[in-house]
Order: C-alpha cells, then sequence, then structure tokens
C-alpha cells in the first residue's frame, strides 16, 4: 500500500474525529487547531503532499474552521528565525562559490584524517562547538557545503536519490551535532536563553555541566549514526595524497576567499558579542548575507536559485501552527492536563521526567522557542511550590526542547538536512528516536549528579 496515497483521506478523517470527540477545558479555537495539528503530523509524516504544501494548508484552513484570522495564520512568516535561515543560506552560498568551502574541507582533512569515520567526526563536532557560540541554524547553514564537498570526495554515488548511507549519516550528524552543542552554553540555544533569564543561572556556571553533556552526546551522534547508517565506502580514494595534491592547486588564497574570510569573521563575531552590542543575531545573519552581496560575492540570481524558498515556507506553516497552539491555549491545556494525572505528591524524578518527555514530543511540530514559553515558567513556578532549586525542572525542559532529532518540521537545521534530498523521513526518524531516548537519560543524569549545584536556590 502506497502511504502517500492516503495520507490525505486519513489525516482529513482523523481531524474531524479530534473536533467531534469532546475536549472540557478547551475552547472551540483550541479545540479546532488540536484537530489541525493531527491533520498537520499525519499529512507531514506520510508525505501526502510537498512538506510547503501542507504548510500552504495549515495558513488557509485556519480562518476557515475557527482557529484565527488569516493576518494572525500567517505571523509565523514573521518569525525572526526564519530570516536566520535565509542569511544563513545565502552566507552558505557565498563561502562555497568563493572557493572557500573547498580549502576548508582540505584542511580539516588533511588534519584530521581522510577515512569515512573521521569525515562523519568532522560533521558531529564542527557544526556542534560553533553552535555553542553561535545559532545551529548558521552553524549548519555555513558546514553544509563543506559536507557536501566531502561527500563528493568519499565517491558516493547519487546521494541526491536517497542511495548513500554515508550522506545520511553525514548531514544528519551536522544537524544532530549542532542541536547537541547548542546544550554547551546558555546563548546556544533560545531555550537555554530562556531557561537562563528565568533562574539566574550564571554563564560559566552553565557550561560547568552543559559541555559534559553536549561532548558526550556529540560522540554518541558520531558513533550511533555509523551503527545505523553503515558507510558503503572507506575513505577518499588515495587518501593524505590526494588531498595534499589537492590543497597544492588551491595555491594561495583568491580574493574572493579573501574576502569572504574577513565577512565571516566579522558575522561570527557579531554572533559571539550579541550580548554586548545589542544586535541580535537574526540581523546580524542578514548583515553577513548583505556583505556578501556588496562584495560582488553572490548575486540575487544565486539566492533564487540556491536558497530552499520551500523549506522556508514549509518551517513558517509549522510555526504558524506552533502559534495557533499557543495562542487558542491549546498547548497549555495539553500540558496541564498531563501534569495533573501524576497525582497529589509525585517524586522529583517522575515530574523531571514527564516534563521532558512533552518537551520532546511536542517540540517535534512545534517551536521550540514557544514551547519552552509555556513550560519554563510553569517549571520554576512547579519548582518553587516544592521549595527546590530553581532550574530543578527549566533546565532539563529547556534542554528537552532543543531535542528535535524526529521530524523536519522539529528544527530547521533538520528540515535543511532532509531539504538536501539525501535522506527520507523515516530515516531521520530511524535515527532520532534513539537520539531522543539517550538524550533524555543522559540529560537526567547530568542533571541529578554534576548539575546539582549550579541549578540555583
Amino acid at each position: 500500500m502506497n502511504i502517500k496515497k492516503i495520507g490525505l483521506p486519513l489525516a482529513i478523517i482523523v481531524a474531524i474525529l479530534v473536533m467531534i470527540f469532546p475536549l472540557p477545558g478547551l475552547s472551540f479555537s483550541g479545540h479546532a487547531a488540536i484537530a489541525l495539528l493531527t491533520f498537520a503530523v499525519i499529512m507531514w509524516a506520510t508525505e501526502a503532499a510537498h512538506l510547503a504544501v501542507t504548510s500552504l494548508i495549515i495558513l488557509f484552513i485556519q480562518p476557515i474552521i475557527g482557529v484565527a484570522s488569516f493576518p494572525d495564520a500567517v505571523i509565523g512568516f514573521a518569525n525572526p528565525i526564519l530570516f536566520l535561515m535565509i542569511g544563513g543560506f545565502i552566507i552558505a552560498e557565498a563561502i562555497r562559490k568563493s572557493g572557500l568551502t573547498q580549502r576548508l574541507t582540505y584542511l580539516m582533512l588533511s588534519k584530521l584524517g581522510t577515512s569515512s569515520s573521521r569525515g562523519l567526526f568532522v560533521s558531529v563536532f564542527s557544526s556542534g562547538i560553533l553552535s555553542a557560540w553561535i545559532e545551529n541554524v548558521v552553524a549548519f547553514a555555513m558546514l553544509l557545503p563543506i559536507i557536501k564537498e566531502i561527500i563528493s570526495l568519499m565517491g558516493c554515488e547519487e546521494p541526491h536519490n536517497g542511495k548513500s548511507n554515508y550522506a545520511k549519516a553525514m548531514v544528519l550528524g551536522a544537524s544532530f551535532g549542532s542541536l547537541a552543542g547548542g546544550f554547551g552554553t546558555q546563548i546556544g540555544t533560545a531555550p537555554n536563553l530562556m531557561a537562563a533569564a528565568y533562574t539566574g543561572i550564571p554563564f560559566v556556571n552553565w557550561m560547568v555541566f552543559g559541555f559534559p553533556l553536549a561532548i558526550a552526546l556529540m560522540i554518541i551522534i558520531w558513533k550511533l549514526l555509523g551503527v545505523i547508517f553503515p558507510s558503503e565506502v572507506k575513505g577518499i580514494v588515495g587518501g593524505d595524497n590526494t588531498i595534499t595534491d589537492m590543497l597544492d592547486k588551491l595555491g594561495v588564497l583568491s580574493r574572493d576567499e579573501k574576502i569572504s574570510i574577513a565577512i565571516l569573521l566579522f558575522t561570527i563575531s557579531l554572533w559571539v558579542t550579541t550580548g554586548l552590542t545589542g544586535i541580535d543575531s537574526y540581523s546580524v545573519a542578514l548583515m553577513g548575507a548583505v556583505l556578501f552581496f556588496f562584495s560582488g560575492i553572490v548575486n540575487w540570481r544565486d539566492a533564487q536559485k540556491n536558497v530552499d524558498w520551500g523549506l522556508i515556507i514549509f518551517f513558517g506553516g509549522a510555526l504558524s501552527l506552533g502559534a495557533a497552539l499557543l495562542n487558542t491555549g491549546a498547548a497549555e491545556w495539553l500540558i496541564k492536563d498531563i501534569v495533573s494525572m501524576l497525582g497529589s505528591d509525585p517524586s522529583v524524578l517522575l515530574i523531571t521526567v514527564v516534563l521532558m518527555l512533552v518537551a520532546v514530543i511536542i517540540t517535534q511540530i512545534m517551536s521550540n522557542i514557544a514551547l519552552s514559553a509555556i513550560l519554563i515558567p510553569l517549571s520554576v513556578t512547579l519548582a518553587n511550590s516544592q521549595g527546590l532549586a530553581i532550574g530543578t525542572y527549566a533546565v532539563p525542559v529547556a534542554i528537552a526542547c532543543s531535542l528535535s532529532y524526529i521530524l523536519p518540521m522539529a528544527d530547521p537545521t533538520v528540515a535543511m538536512a532532509y531539504g538536501t534530498g539525501y535522506v527520507k523521513l523515516k530515516e531521520i526518524a530511524k535515527a532520532g528516536v534513539p537520539l531522543v531516548i539517550i538524550g533524555i537519560i543522559l540529560t537526567i543524569m547530568v542533571i541529578f549528579t554534576l548539575a546539582q549545584p549550579f541549578l540555583g536556590t
């Protein structure tokens, strides 16, 4: 049976059933938002239509079924994360076009080795370390051309048709690595920042438990992806000699490469110092993109051709759905209902596990920024009422909000990995589900041991 063919009728039927089924304590618009959620998840999961097409349906259906007016529905497209994605795409294309991508790829491989395993290590850890200091979307976008170059050097056949295990591991490694690396610092992810704002945990204190968690998870990602997607290639043909020859052929840095390095370093410096300058990371991404336009390295035709605008539409629709769940009270209703099921005196461990599970499940289809805006204040209030350290629940919940490994709509980097065509939706889930489980276990271990003295009073 072709699951794509049954996706649309199945999504419609399930959504209607959800609307018929009574949900006490929820407004009509919230009820409709839950029904729309089930429709969207089934459509995206079965790929009954292109992901962007489902996002367009999400927009025009909201005023029809009473979720929100159309101006409110399209608010997802005003989310700054979309402009971060656009800026990141343009910066990545400029780096590729300048020739800097090739040089950086060869330099990294010459230092770290030319085996397929070392290439995957480069993918996971380079994106992870970068993402601890700058937005994971931008880190992934900048590294994607380098990753594609490594895949090409390895001799992978037809990666665009999803026929290369190594290509799958590489793009998912960079995406998953960027998410894991973000746990290392308060500025690594938006939920981390929100948790820090509510708990007052000092920057260095967060790093004490954040970086060990990030490094441990990146090692697991590196090893696990190698097992789930066993490489069909052993390494670069010719090994170190090939890399040395290629570096020799490149010669000295070209004008475009020098300009690209200057713009890139300037942009990264602004990202790292956003707390000092007051310039947000979204503005910095667009600033870097515009500088590349004025330098002449890229033009608008390059942007039209190489920015995945369908991916932008898809993610805008996903953000619109998240906003609908938030604004109608549906998200808060879901969360409070689940927490109330735990009884009158549940253990701290049980509450932590449940809150993390709720965060992990909802973050697969809702913006982690919006989700953390609901869950973190709730977590802080809960910890205060129990006389616990203020960050007891807020920190693990913030981390869980970024365990977005299962579906493309969960995080822009996962969507961008899917957009390469190297990996199918079910293969993302195949790798993502065990990583989410491991991520929850690792986080709980760190929170109840290493992090205990640093969770606030």
